[in-house]
């Protein structure tokens, strides 16, 4: 039976959720961040309620969808067109201060949705999922007194600062700076305009007090219930990375790992062996098929494509928040290399929990390093675990946020 005795007594019970995609297939971790957050609430004793965009870029079937979007006390979603076409851009770069973003994300179809929900619901919480669902706070404030929480994955200004700093390219460098400009200006308004923020990691939260933001707020990592943490028995120390591949940050790492990180790797180690894969991949990866860097593709079970593979390598330059994939595979048992910006927003510690390589050579000689010192290796990746096991377990978490928005008022 979900939720206690003493949870009972909580006034705030019902939430609706809302959106900007169906958070499935779970093959990335924005869609593992959401689902995770539903199935907490929901197992809490909440009556959550899901009001999610069906994108053209994330489209999903009903008849796809697990039990749990069942089994909670409401679930729709509205088919929204979120594509990027030229001119909306052109217009917004020119007319608007707003990052192009939270004008695509925002539809009357959507908003009327919205609107709906809350009339027919009457929730005591209202939880946005992405910055960008900002645009329909007025709208919110109009039809409910309910508390207004903004959920982060990540700090969306930073994510694209780091990638107009990694672009060569003169005329989008010089776009991509001016819209993280946009972006943060935008979410620290957004920030200060809700009830609640519930960042996911400490960077992100040091960033919004930073800014001067007061507005109450919870740090809630991504949270693993107690199966996740099975370890996967292999002893094959071959690599490997997973991620969606419609995320700029992910795409940069794997062409600064092809570029690179592998031939350097190679000259130390040249059985070295490498896989990667994540939907959405790419055109010019799914050709590559070498044995140091192979594109599997999108695979149908994340779970079954790590299973066999020993180290985690995480070569991200830019993005913020939390490596949902990195926590996976720490929780998996996976010896874990990884850039500072990979694995920031996780408590681990450098050749205690993971190892740290920020260039091809550190990569190089990590991995050179767990072929040479397996049992060494093995401790690092079980100490992950154990940080995960403490840090990271589901059920407490979602205790902690359901007591955090009782005392709200």
């Amino acid at each position: 039976m979900p939720g206690t005795f003493a949870r009972s007594m909580n006034t705030k019970n019902t939430i609706l959720i809302i959106s900007n995609r169906v958070p499935f297939p779970l093959k990335d971790g924005g869609a593992l961040a959401m689902f995770a957050m539903i199935k907490g609430w929901h197992d809490e004793g909440k009556k959550v309620y899901l009001l999610a965009m069906n994108t053209s870029r994330h489209r999903v079937l009903k008849s796809e969808l697990p039990l749990i979007f069942n089994e909670i006390a409401g679930f729709e979603m509205i088919d929204v067109d979120t594509d990027i076409h030229v001119l909306p851009v052109v217009s917004n770069f020119i007319f608007s201060t707003k990052p192009q973003h939270a004008e695509r994300f925002f539809n009357k179809n959507f908003a009327n949705k919205i609107t709906a929900a809350i009339h027919k619901v009457k929730p005591d919480i209202i939880q946005l999922e992405s910055i960008y669902l900002q645009e329909y706070a007025p709208l919110i404030r109009q039809h409910s007194k309910a508390l207004l929480i903004q959920r982060l994955h990540n700090i969306e200004g930073e994510v694209w600062k780091r990638l107009a700093a990694e672009t060569a390219n003169t005329l989008k460098k010089f776009y991509l700076k001016n819209l993280a400009k946009r972006i943060a200006s935008y979410e620290q308004k957004a920030w200060c305009d809700c009830d609640a923020i519930i960042p996911i990691s400490t960077p992100d939260a040091d960033a919004i007090k930073k800014s001067g933001c007061e507005t109450p707020m919870i740090i809630i990592p991504f949270g693993i219930e107690e199966a996740g943490f099975s370890k996967h028995t292999t002893d094959k120390w071959n690599a490997y990375h997973i991620g969606a591949m419609d995320w700029q940050p992910n795409v940069e790492a794997m062409d600064w790992m092809k570029e690179e990180i592998v031939p350097e790797i190679v000259k130390q180690n040249p059985d070295f062996t490498f896989q990667f894969a994540g939907r959405n991949m790419p055109e010019r990866f799914k050709e590559r098929k070498e044995k140091s860097f192979f594109c599997a593709g999108e695979v149908p079970d994340a779970n079954n494509f790590i299973a066999d593979k020993k180290i985690l390598i995480v070569p991200l330059r830019s993005g913020s928040g939390m490596r949902i994939k990195t926590l996976e595979g720490m929780a998996a048992g996976k010896l874990v290399i990884s850039t500072s910006v990979g694995i920031q927003g996780i408590e681990a510690l450098d050749k205690i929990h993971f190892l740290k390589a920020d260039t091809p050579e550190e990569f190089a000689n990590a991995v050179c390093w767990c072929m040479e010192n397996k049992v060494l290796a093995e401790k690092v990746a079980q100490n992950a675990h154990d940080l995960l096991q403490a840090n990271h377990n589901q059920k407490k978490l979602m205790q902690k946020l359901s007591d955090f928005v009782e005392k709200l008022p």
